[in-house]
């Protein structure tokens, strides 16, 4: 029998492209999946079973039950805020409306509730001593005092002479300007001891436009309810109006020492809101809380400045008032969610996935700790080899004479694990 002929190179081209082609074919309709070996090892499957079961409750109870993630969500409402504050109060020298009391007076989400007042009054334009508070102001001759210098912090432009104070034996420079300066000629009046019994309506409306959902935290009677009621977090929720020292009670500060320095209440309304609900579940969440930081003298307290001008005999007078005062911020914030596909989907599928950490953790205990680890990585991993020259090398089991890569076989069992 005649030697086969050997093949041409453009023979062998075409046989290894036909081989790389049926590859390609099979690898495209043939479904793969991976080994199973079940390893006889009571204390491992307990650890693969609890690490599961953490995994489940982790996204049962916390993923979907506590944070919801089935749901679409939109945070931020479109909110707007109308406010009006009702009562009077005394000082030492006249009785206070609404109108003098409350700064601005347009009913916005900020304003104040002024508490005390320090006044100086029939201030007009000439020259008078400079505050002692202000820096280089106190002088013992005109030489310590410069002509116009203009201080930024003072009340004047300096004329240049050491003057007598308003009291005492001190001496400042002269200032002209509106005289007197405040520091002294001021006289304090306290309006803070009917403040308490003031009554602030809050009308607060949200909207969330991605679900066309808004309510309002007013109720909706025409029985004039609002005419006789005040907020109470259990029997008149949607009754928001609120007594100035309820609101201060309830953010934790003394109201005689808030009223004597001022300060910043926030009052937050929180709308959290589970769409997939009736509409009557949705409501506001009442919170107050102080904002400035009544730790830090710097920065703590609350007060301004405005004057009041009038003509006496031709000349232009006025009255200068520091005001002290409650600020009522008034802060909207919510979230609103509702059952959507996406979100549910996205979710399952990392819970799914996330369950195969189980099997990572103890295929690494096995791998790693357990005594007959090489026993199950032999037969974790299949080993191909490509024996040379075309053909199975040894210990490879070929289906065809023409294939090169098969698996490796191992004769021991799983039984030494």
């Amino acid at each position: 029998m005649a030697a086969a002929e050997p093949k041409s190179p453009a023979a062998a081209g075409a046989a290894a492209a036909r081989r790389l082609a049926r590859g390609c074919w099979s690898a495209f309709w043939d479904y793969e999946t991976p080994k199973v070996i079940v390893v006889k090892n009571r204390r491992l499957g307990i650890v693969y079973r609890t690490v599961q079961l953490l995994i489940l409750l982790y996204f049962v109870w916390y993923v979907f039950i506590v944070q919801k993630s089935y749901q679409d969500s939109e945070t931020g409402p479109e909110s707007s805020v109308i406010t009006k504050v009702k009562g009077l109060t005394l000082s030492e020298h006249k009785v206070w409306d609404v109108e003098e009391y409350v700064k601005p007076p347009e009913g916005g989400s900020v304003f104040s509730i002024i508490t005390r007042i320090e006044v100086t009054s029939f201030q007009t334009l000439g020259t008078c001593a400079e505050s002692m508070r202000v820096r280089n102001a106190t002088c013992d001759s005109d030489e310590d005092c410069v002509a116009g210098q203009l201080d930024m912090l003072g009340n004047g432009l300096r004329t240049g002479r050491c003057v007598p104070y308003y009291h005492g034996p001190s001496k400042t420079c002269e200032v002209s300007g509106w005289c007197p300066v405040e520091d002294g000629a001021s006289v304090s009046q306290f309006l803070g001891k009917m403040a308490p019994n003031f009554t602030i309506l809050i009308k607060n409306s949200i909207h969330y436009p991605k679900f066309q959902f808004s309510k309002g935290n007013i109720e909706n009677r025409k029985d004039g309810y609002l005419r006789h009621c005040t907020f109470h977090e259990v029997s008149d929720l949607y009754c928001p109006i609120f007594k100035l020292g309820y609101i201060v009670e309830q953010a934790g500060e003394n109201f005689t020492e808030l009223a004597h320095t001022g300060g910043v209440i926030g009052v937050i309304i929180n709308w959290d809101c589970d769409l997939d609900l009736s509409a009557s579940m949705c409501n506001p969440k009442y919170s107050f809380r102080r904002l400035d930081p009544k730790h830090i003298p710097a920065s703590s307290g609350y007060n301004f400045r405005f004057a009041k001008y009038y003509r006496i005999n031709g000349s232009s007078t006025r009255t200068l008032i520091k005001a002290y005062g409650i600020r009522i911020d008034v802060i909207v914030h919510g979230q609103a969610g509702k059952f959507s596909l996406i979100p549910t989907i996205i979710n399952l599928a990392t819970a799914l996935t996330s369950i195969g950490v189980g099997s990572f953790l103890c295929d690494w205990i096995l791998l790693t700790f357990m005594n007959k680890n090489k026993v199950y990585s032999h037969k974790k991993f299949d080993k191909m080899m490509d024996a040379p020259g075309g053909g199975a090398g040894p210990g490879l089991c070929a289906s065809e004479p023409s294939q090169q890569d098969c698996t490796l076989t191992d004769a021991r069992g799983l039984a030494q694990l």
